[in-house]
């Protein structure tokens, strides 16, 4: 039944109400973003919230963990707000990922890391009490390509069929200011290409059949991946003379925020101004190979502890044959002191002996004295 009236009942006021549900509790949202050492992604986190969240790594500091050969996860946390609206932004980096000679399964970390946020979440979810939860969860995960001109490596196909799976992927090709027009449009085209023949999935925004002009930004955003970036927090002046956030080279100026040198607005539009929501609210695709609510199977042969169980394996190796070289050592000793004791006590009879006997000699020749007077 339709109800008719001048004012209404007040259901068309149900949107101003969630509204100012949502512009009081603000949002939530959690970026990854993994890639080499290098490739300017603290950069393009503080160029793409206008705001230094992280500061710039210490190269000297990133060359002696390397020694560790482990990709770790680092969590950072912020709270941005503009016109009254809050945002609760995580950035989780991972450096050390793609940073040696063998990187056997140096994604491990990370995809234990996003399963594990899944799992603790869906725990949470069967508590019952669920008025504060903590949610890790990732939405969106930026993954960084070097600029090599070629096509993607192996070590990147493996970690994005992992990702592609688990999270809402998009791939990005950094420093793009180091490549041609030409040789960046050639390399996008075959990082297509791969994307397509491995079936890796990356995240494709949703297009509004109803709405033409957002249906078109959409289908724009989609065939821009993987976006070419430029970041820089720096301010530099073109040569007519405007203030801009770029990089400054002899040539001239690669703008950040200019459409004809990368696709810095295009992932800006996509992962804040469009269709952050939708990457908040796409029902998450993780966990595709376990069941919902099955336990997570142990790994009792991690790769990542291997090398250094081999080590601590050798270790251990070391002191038992050093112990028993030191107990060998003693035992000898021991033996070579008994010998030397045992030789001692023998000269010490002999020479018992030879008392005795020459005592008993000296009692024959007195009583034979004693008897001839």
């Amino acid at each position: 039944m339709t109800v008719h009236s001048s004012d209404g009942i007040g259901i068309a006021n149900l949107p101003n109400q969630r509204h100012k549900i949502v512009a009081k509790r603000g949002a939530h949202f959690t970026i990854m973003v993994v890639g080499e050492s290098g490739l300017g992604k603290t950069t393009l986190i503080n160029t793409l919230f206008s705001t230094e969240l992280s500061s710039a790594k210490n190269y000297n500091r990133r060359h002696h963990k390397q020694l560790d050969k482990l990709t770790e996860v680092e969590i950072i946390k912020a709270e941005l707000e503009e016109k009254q609206f809050k945002v609760k932004l995580t950035v989780i980096d991972t450096p050390g990922f793609g940073d040696y000679v063998n990187n056997r399964d140096s994604w491990s970390p990370i995809v234990d890391f996003i399963d594990d946020q899944h799992e603790a979440y869906m725990i949470q979810e069967q508590q019952p009490q669920r008025s504060e939860k903590s949610d890790l969860r990732v939405h969106a995960c930026l993954y960084f390509i070097r600029p090599t001109g070629h096509t993607l490596k192996p070590l990147d196909i493996e970690i994005m069929k992992r990702l592609g799976t688990r999270v809402n992927l998009i791939p990005v090709i950094a420093k793009a200011d180091t490549l041609t027009q030409n040789d960046l449009f050639t390399f996008k085209q075959r990082i297509r290409d791969v994307i397509a023949a491995q079936n890796i999935r990356i995240y494709q925004p949703p297009i509004e059949v109803d709405d033409e002009a957002s249906a078109e930004h959409a289908r724009i955003l989609a065939e821009a991946m993987p976006f070419s970036i430029i970041g820089s927090t720096e301010d530099v002046q073109t040569p007519d003379g405007r203030v801009v956030k770029g990089r400054e080279y002899l040539w001239g100026v690669a703008e950040v925020e200019n459409e004809n040198h990368c696709d810095f607005r295009k992932l800006r539009s996509l992962l804040i101004r469009t269709f952050m929501l939708d990457l908040i609210s796409t029902p998450r695709r993780q966990m595709e190979t376990r069941k919902y609510g099955e336990r997570k199977v142990k790994k009792f042969n991690n790769p990542k502890f291997q090398e250094e169980e081999e080590q601590l394996r050798r270790r251990f190796t070391e002191q038992v044959k050093a112990e028993e070289s030191r107990f060998r050592q003693w035992e000898q000793h021991l033996i070579t002191e008994r010998d030397r004791l045992n030789k001692d006590l023998e000269l010490a009879h002999s020479t018992i002996k030879s008392l005795e006997a020459e005592l008993d000699n000296l009692q024959v020749g007195y009583g034979r004295g004693s008897g001839r007077r």
